[in-house]
């Protein structure tokens, strides 16, 4: 044994944890959609919810991530802590599969050359020769995610290879002869050693797959190594608790409590059971027998898959402790804190769940500045200053929303790699100032109202009666950019467009015809200045929505994103027959509703 051995060791293991990062981020960004929909969907059943824990953890590679995504969700009020009791479990038992994959070492080919593919020494290479070729070859982004999940495959193999030729060394040398000595004959030292090294690295997987590593020396047995898997358990769930608790609620840092508490009892469970069953003798064939990669991984398997069943029935047990240990604290102040707080960083990781918590909020928050447009308008007809303190209320909220998603969209920004989620990101930023500019603009109108108040004036009845219809215009407008952006709906989108051209004809004629009462001394110089502010207020309102439209049609139409302003121009050239019908139906329903229409009529077609 020299230094290039244990250089060898190392190198091999940090190989191997690569491969496991690389491989686990790839199968998180290919299956973060479909993981979002289903722990989302999840019934209260805790069996259904450990089938479900279970595949997700098979999925990711990695029962922490699972866990941690667990968490976030009962922080967002998405699920219940109960509901989360069985992807806890299932969780537990799912990181298992890990093991069963690197077991591999032990395939004996036995002259099979079919099975000469599935030896480590084949599968390690042949997956990077193929996962660089489909990197390479192939530009979109799920071929670059499968081209990195098989790339992390091969280089987890190469590591474990290179570990177990440094294995094959230290064993020839004796030094694992005393390491494993001392494990077999101070279960203690045993079970801290295998808590501390899960700890340190956060992950049992990967811990497990260092000892089956190790196993190819020969010198592991059943009875030196059952307490170092239990010992991981402790050490990963404690990693896993302290991230549930960075800046969680309570809901949230009981779902860490809880999986401590399983493995807690796991671990009695196991040391209980396998003392009971050596003293019995039933364990005596295999007790100093050595033990390889498939043993440990099998091991591994029945040691959770057991305790799933027979804890999985106590899981209101674990619930209710954890309701002791972690006491609610107060209810947060703010309205719209608790959906603030569903902006957590464990989704960040995970950009689906990310972006559809930004989703949610936003929605809330054009529903905010939309309500506060309408309660302006109203105002001009009958002024109320519970309502103008509603408002203001409202639009600190719509402010707080901004700055709240602004900057989780900040951060998530960071960890994105894939076009179409930096495309998502970007839709979401301009969205974010467009729904706080609606939020101004009606906050504006209701200080023009506000005014008027404080001087005891009003519009005329014409004045009023024309504000309504285009109240009624702007309220058809906003209806499509809800839907548009609720639902990615291009036919709600590309109807934004005709309609703000109305409102753009309908705003000069009812300049046109304020100019006329100003000059018949129906109105007075005050009144026809807020007049036209009003008008010039509901004008960009529309404009704020044509955005959002385009900004939507762009999203899913190839082409249009960098050609925006060309796009604008056909559709306004008239050449564009869609455009041209929703502009003519919509022109003339409006324009019959305004008083002395054929005035208007006559005016705006002068104009």
């Amino acid at each position: 044994m020299n230094i290039f051995n244990a250089i060898t060791l190392f190198g091999g293991l940090a190989m191997f944890l690569y491969g496991m990062r690389i491989m686990g981020d790839g199968l998180k960004s290919s299956s973060s959609g479909t993981l979002k929909k289903a722990m989302e969907r999840i019934t209260g059943t805790p069996v259904k919810a450990f089938f479900l824990g279970l595949a997700v953890t098979a999925v990711i590679q990695s029962s922490t991530a699972a866990i941690v995504l667990t968490s976030g969700l009962v922080g967002a009020g998405i699920i219940s802590l109960h509901q989360s009791m069985g992807i806890i479990i299932g969780a537990n038992v799912g990181t298992t599969i890990t093991g069963q994959i690197i077991r591999l070492l032990d395939l004996n080919s036995s002259g099979t050359w079919f099975l000469e593919f599935f030896k480590p020494s084949t599968l390690a290479p042949l997956a990077l020769v193929i996962g660089i070729i489909v990197i390479m070859a192939m530009k979109s982004d799920i071929s670059q995610r499968a081209g990195q999940i098989v790339i992390g495959f091969g280089i987890l193999f190469s590591g474990l290879l290179n570990m177990t030729d440094a294995v094959a060394v230290l064993s020839d040398s004796g030094i694992l002869e005393q390491l494993f000595s001392k494990l077999n004959s101070n279960p203690i030292l045993a079970y801290l050693s295998g808590a501390g090294v899960a700890f340190v690295l956060q992950s049992s997987s990967a811990t497990v797959g260092i000892l089956q590593a190790f196993s190819t020396s020969g010198q592991l047995t059943f009875g030196g190594v059952y307490t170092v898997l239990v010992g991981v358990y402790l050490g990963d769930c404690v990693t896993t608790a302290i991230v549930c608790n960075i800046g969680a609620k309570p809901e949230a840092k009981r779902v860490g409590i809880v999986n401590i508490l399983f493995n807690l009892g796991k671990s009695v469970l196991i040391l209980s059971a396998v003392a009971i069953l050596h003293r019995a003798g039933l364990l005596d064939s295999i007790w100093n027998r050595a033990i390889h990669s498939g043993g440990i991984a099998n091991a591994n398997t029945v040691f959770n898959l057991t305790c799933a069943a027979v804890l999985l029935p106590c899981v209101g047990i674990f619930e209710k402790l954890s309701h002791i240990l972690i006491q609610d604290k107060p209810a947060p102040p703010g309205k719209y804190d608790e959906m603030l707080d569903a902006l957590n960083p464990v989704f960040i990781s995970t950009p689906a769940m990310a972006f559809g918590r930004c989703y949610d909020i936003l929605l809330v928050m054009y529903q905010l500045a939309r309500t506060n447009i309408g309660r302006a308008f109203h105002m001009f007809t009958r002024y109320d200053s519970e309502v103008m303190k509603q408002m203001q209320e409202d639009e600190g909220y719509i402010d707080s929303i901004a700055d709240h998603v602004s900057n989780y969209l900040v951060q998530i920004s960071a960890s994105i790699t894939a076009q179409y989620h930096v495309e998502i990101m970007n839709y979401y930023f301009s969205a974010i100032t467009e729904f706080e500019r609606l939020g101004d603009h009606a906050l504006n109108m209701a200080n023009i109202a506000a005014e008027l108040s404080e001087k005891d004036s009003t519009f005329s009845s014409d004045a009023l009666a024309e504000l309504t219809v285009l109240w009624n215009l702007l309220d058809k407008i906003l209806n499509h950019t809800y839907e548009a952006f609720r639902k990615q709906n291009l036919t709600e989108a590309r109807s934004i467009e005709p309609l703000e051209q109305v409102v753009d004809d309908i705003v000069g004629v009812l300049k046109q015809n304020h100019l006329k009462r100003l000059r018949d001394g129906e109105c007075e110089v005050f009144n026809g200045s807020e007049f036209f502010n009003l008008l010039s207020e509901a004008e960009r309102i529309s404009d704020v929505c044509s955005n959002v439209g385009v900004a939507t049609v762009a999203r899913s139409t190839p082409g249009i994103q960098h050609h925006i302003h060309d796009y604008i121009s056909v559709l306004h050239s008239g050449r564009d027959e869609e455009f041209n019908r929703v502009y003519r139906a919509a022109h003339d329903k409006y324009f019959e509703q305004l008083p002395g229409r054929e005035q208007a009529e006559e005016e705006d077609t002068q104009r």
